[in-house]
C-alpha cells in the first residue's frame, strides 16, 4: 500500500479537516511551500490505505516513501530539517531546545484544555474554557514582547499557537476583544498566505459560524 501512495505522490499528509494538531503540520507544509498531497479524512472512519500505514488511523499521518510519521510535532520538525529554507527553528542547539520546551508547555497547558473542551461538550466544558482563556490572557506580556511568540522571527512555535487561537471563537472563547496585543498577533499570523492556504473548508467555516 505504501508503494501505491509513493506512486501517487512522493509525500502525503493524512489529515482530519478539524484537528488542530494536523492544522499545525499543514501550516508548516505551506510555509515551506512543499509540494505534497493533503488527504482529508474522517478520523472516525479512516481509509484503508491509512490503516495499512498507521493501524491507529491517527491524524496527522505523514508518508514519504518508506517513512511514516504520526506525531504532529515530529512531522513539523522533520519538515523543517528536510526543507531547511525558510528555517522555522533557530540554528543553535540551545535555542532549538528552548523552542521544543515552549512547544511542549503549550501542548500541556493549552492543547490539553482544548482537547477537554472538544471532548466534554458544551455543558461540561465551562471550567476548561475558563482556564484556557485565563491562561492565554496571562501570556499577554509574551505576545507583546516580540513580533512573534517568544521570537523575533516566525517559527515553529507560531505554527503551534496559531491553529489553537483560530479555534477559540468557535468554542466560545474570546481573547481578542480583551487584549489588543493578542488581537494584533492573531491578525499578523492569520494574514500570512501560508496560514490561509493551510485552512481546510471546515476550518474556514469555524470563523464564518461566529460572525
Amino acid at each position: 500500500m505504501a508503494n501505491n501512495i509513493t506512486r501517487r505522490a512522493v509525500m502525503t499528509l493524512f489529515s482530519s479537516p478539524t484537528c488542530a494538531m494536523s492544522h499545525s503540520a499543514r501550516f508548516v507544509l505551506h510555509e515551506k511551500a512543499v509540494t505534497s498531497d493533503v488527504e482529508f479524512y474522517d478520523p472516525n472512519d479512516p481509509p484503508e490505505d491509512l490503516l495499512e500505514l498507521n493501524p491507529n488511523g491517527t491524524s496527522p499521518t505523514f508518508v514519504e516513501r518508506d517513512l511514516v510519521l504520526y506525531d504532529s510535532r515530529i512531522i513539523m520538525e522533520y519538515l523543517d530539517e528536510r526543507f531547511p529554507h525558510p528555517p522555522l527553528h533557530q540554528m543553535d542547539p540551545v535555542s532549538r531546545a528552548n523552542a521544543r520546551m515552549i512547544i511542549k508547555r503549550i501542548d500541556q497547558d493549552w492543547y490539553t484544555q482544548l482537547d477537554e473542551i472538544l471532548i466534554s461538550g458544551e455543558k461540561k466544558s465551562s471550567r476548561a474554557k475558563k482556564l484556557l482563556r485565563e491562561s492565554i490572557l496571562s501570556a499577554e506580556p509574551i505576545f507583546a514582547a516580540r513580533p512573534y511568540f517568544m521570537s523575533d522571527e516566525f517559527s515553529l512555535i507560531d505554527c503551534v499557537v496559531a491553529p489553537l487561537l483560530w479555534r477559540l471563537p468557535s468554542i466560545g472563547i474570546d481573547v481578542t476583544s480583551t487584549s489588543e496585543v493578542i488581537a494584533n498577533y492573531t491578525q499578523r499570523i492569520f494574514n500570512r498566505p501560508a496560514f490561509k492556504s493551510s485552512l481546510s473548508e471546515a476550518e474556514k467555516e469555524m470563523i464564518e459560524l461566529v460572525k
